[in-house]
Parts: structure tokens; sequence; C-alpha cells
């Protein structure tokens, strides 16, 4: 295992904006920085922030957040270990309504799967972060991180779990396209941490998939 750096790693600041520009007139908001160490043990790559995280302007907060450390702390990590980042740095939301307790009916911000568009928007951001930080290992939290990374045929329910050495894929502007680096990285699909809470069986699954990577953590330089 990759001992971490004791310098936190940030993006340039002109590729933030960059990144909000290219996201403007998109139905997101906000914008959430990756956090991590310069050098860390792996990093994690989820879909996009949701209203905790634009709140908070810290990865995973919230109940998905609590479910990802108790993860990390299996396996011998802390967030301070590890790099956390995502396909898309703004919130997704669509509106809908809710009924409050007084049986009133008001509208609300839900959050949402990023579209193509927004991850392509955002997509020089997760390209520079993995081109800067280099990580040992790429654990991918559902399908939105898998499919950028590898391609959108990929599937975390037939790919969890399984260590996969393979090209990622980086946006070309000059061609409007994404293609494959000339450099194999080590990425391991598991569920996004949501996902035992609207699919609880998930969570069986999910438990073994850090059972595996606790092992790999030891044997991937």
């Amino acid at each position: 295992m990759k001992i971490r750096g004791d310098f936190v790693y940030k993006i340039p600041e002109e590729l933030v904006a960059l990144g909000k520009e290219r996201i403007d007139g998109y139905p997101v908001e906000g914008f959430v920085w990756g956090s991590g160490p310069e050098n860390p043990a792996i990093m994690l790559v989820g879909e996009a922030p949701g209203e905790n995280e634009i709140e908070t302007g810290i990865p995973f907060t919230g109940r998905a957040g609590k479910e990802l450390m108790a993860s990390l702390q299996g396996v011998g990590l802390a967030r301070e270990d590890v790099y956390i980042t995502s396909a898309v740095r703004s919130r997704p939301y669509k509106w809908g309504t809710k009924k409050k307790r007084n049986g009133e009916m008001v509208e609300r911000k839900y959050n949402r799967a990023p579209t193509k568009k927004e991850i392509i928007a955002h997509a020089p951001i997760l390209d520079k972060e993995i081109q800067d930080i280099h990580p040992p290992l790429i654990v991918t939290l559902g399908n939105v991180g898998l499919q950028r990374l590898i391609g959108p045929k990929a599937k975390v329910t037939e790919l969890h779990g399984v260590l996969i050495e393979t090209p990622i894929l980086y946006w070309d502007d000059a061609n409007n396209c994404f293609k494959e680096t000339d450099e194999v990285y080590h990425i391991f699909p598991t569920f996004h941490p949501a996902s035992v809470f609207y699919n609880p069986p998930v969570r069986e699954l999910k438990d073994e998939d850090w059972r595996r990577l606790k092992e790999l953590l030891g044997k991937v330089e």
C-alpha cells in the first residue's frame, strides 16, 4: 500500500473556472473540489455531489458519506488517506414535489444522475486529477464513475469486486471525443455507498467487495 503524502492536492483554480463555465446553463448547482492527499492510498471516483455535499463543500457527506467512511475503516483507511472525486463536480438536480407534515405540497430539488453532456463538461477536471495524482488504484463507486473511465457498456453489477487492468478514457477537446490513455491503470469497481439505502440486498455484495479490496491493497503498488 502506498503511504499517503503530507500535502493536500488541489486542482488549478483556472481549471475549476473553466469547469464552471463549461457546465453553465445545465440544471446543476454549486461546485465541490476533490479532497485528499497528493499521494493517496487509493482514489475514489463517484458520480456527482448531492445536496449535502453542496452545503458542506466536502465530498461524500451525509448518509452516503458515513457508509463510505465505514467501508474505508474496514480496510484500514481513513478519509485523510484517500483522494475523493467524482465524474461531475456540480450537483445535478431535478424539480419535484414533496408533501409537508401539514399537507402542503412544495416544490424542491432532488438529486439525479449527471447527463453525458454534464460529464463531458467536467471531464478535464477528473483527467487532470488522475494525471497529477497518478493513483496506484482507482475505486469507482457506481456505474457513472465506472463508465466515465472505461466506457458506457461497463456495468457495476457485472464487474464489481474485480481488479481490472486497463487503459482509461480521457476527454480530447480537439476531437470532441473520449480516447483511451496509453497507460494502463488498476480499476476496482464497486457499488455506490448510497445504493444500500434503496436496494438493501446490495449491502452484502458491497461489503464483500471491500473485503476483497482489503486483500488487494497490500499487493497493488
